[in-house]
């Protein structure tokens, strides 16, 4: 069973590795809400832990919008130019 994410290790991703992550979280949250739904699910803590990956993506993607966080790179392209 894999961790939590956690916010810093976020920061350190680039926009497409965060969309990727982003895809692969939302595949397996429905995989495991298929798995709950046919009653084979063993783990409904992770469920909840994929819901909390998810919205830790999303705030990290919305705070980059509104240039709270700066994406890995940014800054040194906002500095040369």
């Amino acid at each position: 069973m894999a961790n939590a994410t956690r916010a810093h290790e976020l920061d350190e991703l680039n926009n497409v590795d965060l969309e990727a992550k982003l895809r692969e979280a939302k595949e397996e949250l429905f995989n495991l809400r298929f798995q709950a739904a046919t009653g084979q699910l063993e783990s409904h803590g992770r469920l909840r832990t994929v819901k909390k990956d998810i919205a830790r993506i999303y705030t990290v993607v919305r705070e980059r919008e509104l240039g709270i966080r700066t994406a890995p790179g940014a800054e040194s392209n906002e500095e040369t130019a």
